[in-house]
């Protein structure tokens, strides 16, 4: 599967409402592997949404286990389709960026634990209890299949965005 081009604010597909998936057919299995192509060559991606890609189902990919931040709390890679956050604790601010939004970071309050419930990749029913940094991409993916992004969550427009440094 190869990776795939990915939509950059602000284009009207990043603002859509996702359908959920109706069954996990040859489609969905490779529209999955897409998204883990994506994720994996995208620099320092922790996730990608299937509407990121031009797709507007209800998909994510998320895995921290790679990352500084995430390596010690994970569950690995997380195929999500149709995910469902069931319980929230905690709260806390963080930086967050995205792929569709390139050249800015900004402060986003998410709740610091998950319990989340969706469809594997085989279609089987699951539940997790996601925390730290992996509850965070979670939730930040999750967005991305309402319409909503980071900016729309930034904690202070006045502290809260901040463009990315150019180094090199």
């Amino acid at each position: 599967m190869p990776a795939q081009k990915i939509l950059i604010y602000p284009d009207p597909l990043l603002k859509t409402v996702c359908r959920p998936v109706d069954a996990v057919d040859r489609e969905i299995a490779g529209l999955v592997g897409d998204l883990i192509d994506t994720m994996q060559t995208g620099p320092g991606s922790v996730g990608v949404a299937a509407p990121q890609i031009g797709v507007t189902l209800r998909v994510c990919v998320v895995d921290v286990s790679a990352s500084r931040q995430g390596r010690e709390n994970n569950h690995g890679l997380l195929v999500m389709l149709n995910p469902e956050i069931v319980e929230r604790e905690g709260a806390a601010i963080m930086r967050e960026g995205c792929m569709s939004i390139p050249d800015y970071t900004g402060d986003v309050e998410r709740a610091t634990g998950i319990t989340v419930r969706f469809l594997d990749g085989d279609g089987n029913d699951r539940e997790i209890r996601a925390s730290g940094f992996e509850a965070v991409a979670i939730q930040h993916e999750m967005d991305h299949l309402d319409g909503t992004l980071f900016l729309d969550r930034i904690a202070s427009l006045k502290t809260g965005l901040f463009r990315r440094k150019n180094y090199g």
